[in-house]
């Protein structure tokens, strides 16, 4: 295992203690593993998200203006706890109530309702949307449906900017779980990650061979196949989205997301064909994201996502935001 860490069982407090000295706007508490804005400028709803390390720039990197106020760590791949989830409340409570925006695994939804029934307890307004854009599966080992996946960066986006543009904890909701009705995503992978305390890969693919609809946590796919063309490849896994949701005729937002170790040349050559291909189709993107969003370690792979705008989603995802994993 070749990575530059120090002790292995310490890989997320000293990734978050660098995340606060490399951005001045972060404060990182390391008794709860929980990344906050620095400074709280104005009463708002907060927004809380989290998870499992090892998704780098998600979601620790989306904390700041205009989208989360606080991001709860776990260990790599591992929900966090209660206790650190509410601590996470905590930091992003100024008055105005907090959505916490969930990612559908099942460690996540018990561990954060938790949170939020406890929080309750002590007056806190606290509310609950869950993230589950992956169309990969509808039932797998890690969640009851389908998972969440890169996709929560849009949910991330759009409820961030309603909360700054001062919308009441029910509004802020309701734009969170209208954009999660029109989010579908799909992944696949070339290679497995090494997890720093394994020290091993979690799966094995050939060197000739990928899989369509592989998790950001491993988890299995729908196809093992041979290596094919980003042509190919965009046919594919644009056909698995919209035999799953109807997007003809509309306008979207597309994220081709890295999973850690695809070049960016990559990445690209991916978004040419994929928007080709939504051309075709009389899909029309409003607006395109390329880049490392939700990793998964070194993982090589990408995963597609679209986002179906109407208007009030447009004015969201042009809405500034200002942190350190994107800035718009």
């Amino acid at each position: 295992m070749k990575k530059i860490i120090n002790n292995p069982d310490n890989v997320v407090s000293d990734m978050l203690a660098g995340m606060e000295k490399a951005y001045s706007e972060l404060k990182y508490d390391s008794e709860f593993e929980v990344i906050s804005r620095a400074n709280k400028e104005k009463k708002k709803v907060g927004l809380v998200s989290g998870g499992g390390s090892g998704h780098e720039p998600a979601h620790a990197g989306y904390v700041g203006f205009g989208m989360l106020d606080a991001a709860v760590a776990g260990n790599v791949f591992a929900s966090p706890g209660p206790d650190r989830i509410l601590k996470g409340i905590e930091e992003a409570n100024s008055g105005e109530g907090v959505l916490l925006i969930i990612k559908n695994y099942s460690g996540d939804i018990m561990n954060f309702e938790m949170a939020k029934d406890l929080a309750a307890m002590d007056d806190v307004k606290v509310d609950s949307v869950v993230v589950k854009d992956d169309v990969a599966v509808e039932d797998s080992t890690y969640s009851t449906g389908r998972r969440g996946i890169a996709g929560t960066v849009f949910i991330h986006k759009v409820a961030g900017a309603k909360a700054e543009m001062g919308g009441s904890l029910a509004e802020v909701k309701a734009v969170a779980e209208k954009a999660i009705v029109g989010l579908r995503s799909i992944g696949m992978a070339m290679d497995s990650c090494i997890l720093p305390a394994v020290g091993k890969k979690g799966f094995v693919l050939s060197e000739d061979e990928i899989e369509i609809g592989m998790g950001i946590h491993g988890e299995p796919g729908v196809e093992r196949t041979k290596i094919m063309t980003a042509l190919e490849l965009s046919e594919i896994m644009i056909e698995k989205i919209l035999s799953d949701y109807n997007y003809a005729d509309k306008e979207v937002a597309l994220m081709i997301n890295g999973l850690g170790a695809t070049p960016l040349m990559e990445l690209f050559i991916l978004n040419k064909e994929v928007q080709e291909r939504l051309t075709e189709k009389n899909i029309k993107v409003y607006r395109t994201f390329v880049g490392n969003f939700m990793t998964s370690m070194e993982m090589s792979g990408c995963s597609i996502t679209l986002l179906e705008l109407d208007e009030e989603l447009k004015e969201l995802i042009d809405y500034k935001a200002d942190t350190p994993g994107l800035k718009v």
